[in-house]
């Protein structure tokens, strides 16, 4: 009598993207990214009920034996509390909760830096510069719910990512309109960091201080609205809005190629900037990327694109599954 063996199950790894508006999820396995299901963070009162309810929704042969989860937020000891939303994510009790043999918490940044040597041809929009230099630091920001900030430092094994909070500096203006559009965030929010300008709700903040310092009539507008009729040129506050968000960013783009030495490239990544791609090619954010004095001829030749590929905190997520 021939004895039956049976295959092992294959091991795959839940991967999330985990912000604070929307929650992406998707197994990988045999090297190979699933479908990706989006769920609404709003809609769940923890991050298990989300990832219960993306499990009955893929129902996979097999319960995946693995986690890496990219959180929108600062990861300390395997636990993260996220930055714009009332979710907790710890390792520990995901383990338990769903018999995961191992499970990696990263900041969503730190997944957007690993995808970042993955990336290329139609991944990318270029912001000026020259060549990147081989094996130097990397650097990913990303104006989106809030602003996340990471870099990559290559390394023979792969590389290490640095995941920061820079999203949280304090913004310096580098003009008189600038100090004045500070000013009278500053009487509003208190501390006037470059996410409170460069992010969506920043969008709003921006607009509103644009408004006040020129005695305009506006009504309430999202940062999508913002956008819109800034492109469309339908509102001159709106137009003034995305002029200054697009300055200070590459201001802010600027101070990081300088902090990190990232003469690998800079790059723009999260929800706002692919939809301005060819406003932010004309618009004054080279210009600022590049206005550091003495350093200008230091950031001349480094590139900055925006980031389009439209998973990328996937790409990195695969790349830290498929390392182990």
């Amino acid at each position: 009598m021939t004895a039956t063996t049976t295959a092992p199950a294959p091991n795959t790894t839940l991967i999330a993207d985990l912000g604070g508006t929307n929650a992406r999820f998707a197994l990988f396995g045999a090297d190979k990214v699933g479908p990706i299901v989006r769920l609404a963070v709003a809609d769940h009162a923890s991050l298990p009920a989300a990832i219960a309810s993306f499990l009955a929704k893929a129902a996979p042969a097999h319960p995946p034996t693995r986690a890496v989860l990219a959180i929108a937020g600062p990861v300390d000891d395997g636990r993260a509390v996220f930055t714009n939303a009332d979710w907790i994510a710890d390792a520990q009790q995901l383990g338990r909760t769903f018999g995961f043999s191992s499970v990696r918490l990263v900041n969503d940044f730190a997944a957007q830096a690993w995808a970042l040597p993955h990336l290329g041809g139609g991944d990318l929009f270029a912001l000026g510069g020259e060549a990147s230099v081989p094996g130097a630091p990397m650097v990913v920001l990303g104006p989106g719910t809030g602003l996340g900030v990471a870099a990559l430092v290559p390394t023979p094994a792969g590389g290490i990512v640095i995941s920061t909070e820079g999203g949280h500096v304090t913004l310096p203006g580098t003009s008189p309109r600038e100090d004045a559009i500070i000013a009278v965030l500053r009487a509003k929010l208190g501390h006037v960091s470059a996410e409170s300008v460069l992010s969506g709700p920043g969008l709003v903040h921006l607009h509103d201080a644009i408004a006040t310092l020129d005695g305009a009539c506006h009504t309430a507008r999202t940062g999508p609205e913002i956008t819109a009729a800034g492109l469309a040129g339908s509102c001159p506050v709106c137009r003034s809005t995305l002029d200054a968000f697009c300055a200070m960013l590459g201001m802010v783009a600027g101070n990081l190629a300088l902090s990190f030495g990232a003469r690998g490239g800079v790059f723009v990544a999260g929800g706002i900037a692919p939809r301005l791609v060819d406003y932010l090619k004309q618009s004054a954010f080279r210009a600022q990327f590049e206005a550091k004095g003495r350093f200008r001829a230091y950031l001349q030749p480094i590139p900055v694109h925006v980031v389009l590929h439209g998973d990328p905190a996937f790409v990195g997520l695969a790349a830290i599954a498929r390392a182990g």
